[in-house]
C-alpha cells in the first residue's frame, strides 16, 4: 500500500515536493490544497486533484500524511499545530530562535490527537544540524563551523526588492575562501560574522531610482547586510533574468577537533551540499521525513518530532536487512 500524501501550498516548495513523490515508489500524491482559486492551479500528477485549504477535513482519511509547504513567518506557526490535530504531517520550519516555542505548539496539538509531527526538516535546520550533532559527539574537544552558500538567499533577496526603486532583485551568500580554508586546515580560527560570508546582490533598478542612495540602503540595512561585506552590482532586468533566474544553494558544516590523549593529532569531519535547486532538494529532505512520520504513527508513536528523535532506518525505502548488506 502506497503511503498518501497531501500538499498544503504549492509555490516552490510544493512542486518540489511533488517531482519527489514520484521519484518514491511507496508514495502517492493525492491533494495540493491552495487557498487560491483551485482551478487556477495546474499540477504535474494524474489522478491527484487540487482542493481549496477550505475542504481538507473532508480529507482526514484518505491522507497518511500531510506535507506544509508556506512560509515560516507566518504560514507554518499556524497551520502545523492546526492539522497536527487531523493528521500526521511534516513541515520546513526554519527560524532557528523560534524552534522550541514551534515544537512545543505542535507536541501539545499532536499528543493530544495521537499524531505525530515532524518539523524543521530541510538541509538547515535539518541535515546541517544532524551532522553537527554527529561531529560533535565524535570529537566533543573541538568547534562548529557552518558555511552556507554559494547561493541565493531567499529572505535578503525579498529585502532588497522592498527598498523603494528596486525593481527587482537576487542576492547571494559566498562563503569567504581564507576562512574555510583555515578551519579546513585545522587551525580552529575565531570568526566573526564578517569573517564567515560576504553578500553580493544584483539589482534591476525602476527608471529614476538613485542608484548610490539604493546601495547605501543596502550596505547598511541591519541583521540584513551592516554586518557584512555587500557588493552592489546594478544590472538589467534581461540579464537577471538570463543569468540570476534559479535558485542554487549549498553549503559545509565542519567540526575541526582534537584526538589522543593530549590532544596532539587534528580531525576534521566535513559536509556539503551544492544544489542546483535549493526548494528541490528541501523538498527531497522532507519527503524522506515524511516516510518516517507514517511508520512512527504505524508503530503507534505520537507528539512531535526532530530530525534529532527519528532513526535513520525509518527514512529508507530499504528493509532493515538490505540496509546491513549493501550500506553497514
Amino acid at each position: 500500500m502506497s503511503i498518501r500524501i497531501g500538499i498544503i501550498g504549492y509555490g516552490n516548495l510544493g512542486r518540489g515536493v511533488e517531482c519527489a513523490i514520484r521519484q518514491n515508489p511507496d508514495m502517492e500524491l493525492k491533494a495540493v490544497f491552495t487557498r487560491r482559486n483551485p482551478e487556477s492551479v495546474k499540477i504535474l500528477t494524474a489522478g491527484a486533484v487540487v482542493r481549496h485549504m477550505d475542504d481538507i477535513e473532508n480529507w482526514k482519511d484518505e491522507i497518511d500524511v500531510v506535507i506544509l509547504c508556506g512560509g515560516s513567518a507566518t504560514d507554518l506557526p499556524v497551520q502545523t499545530p492546526k492539522y497536527a490535530a487531523l493528521f500526521n504531517v511534516v513541515d520546513s520550519f526554519d527560524t532557528h530562535a523560534r524552534i522550541p516555542e514551534h515544537f512545543a505548539n505542535v507536541d501539545a496539538v499532536a499528543q493530544a490527537s495521537g499524531k505525530v509531527g515532524i518539523i524543521s526538516v530541510g538541509w538547515d535546520p535539518g541535515m546541517f544540524s544532524l551532522n553537527r550533532l554527529y561531529a560533535g559527539a565524535v570529537l566533543p574537544c573541538g568547534n562548529d563551523y557552518t558555511f552556507w552558500g554559494k547561493g541565493v538567499s531567499q529572505g535578503h533577496s525579498d529585502a532588497i526588492r522592498r527598498i523603494p526603486g528596486v525593481k527587482n532583485a537576487k542576492q547571494y551568500t559566498v562563503p569567504v575562501e581564507a576562512a574555510l580554508a583555515s578551519v579546513r586546515a585545522g587551525e580552529n580560527p575565531s570568526l566573526t560574522t564578517r569573517e564567515k560570508h560576504t553578500r553580493e546582490c544584483f539589482v534591476v533598478l525602476e527608471d529614476g531610482a538613485d542608484a548610490a542612495a539604493i546601495e547605501e540602503t543596502i550596505k547598511t540595512m541591519p541583521n540584513y547586510f551592516a554586518d557584512y561585506d555587500t557588493t552592489v552590482h546594478f544590472i538589467s532586468e534581461e540579464e537577471l533574468i538570463e543569468k540570476h533566474s534559479g535558485i542554487p544553494h549549498g553549503g559545509f558544516v565542519l567540526r575541526s577537533g582534537k584526538t589522543g590523549w593530549d590532544g596532539e593529532h587534528s580531525a576534521i569531519i566535513e559536509y556539503s551540499l551544492k544544489l542546483d535547486s535549493n526548494p528541490e532538494f528541501t523538498s527531497s529532505v522532507i519527503v524522506a521525513y515524511a516516510r518516517a512520520a507514517y511508520r512512527l504513527s504505524q508503530e503507534g508513536e505520537k507528539g512531535c518530532k526532530t530530525v534529532f528523535d527519528i532513526a535513520p532506518k525509518y527514512l529508507s525505502l530499504m528493509s532493515g536487512e538490505e540496509m546491513r548488506a549493501k550500506l553497514l
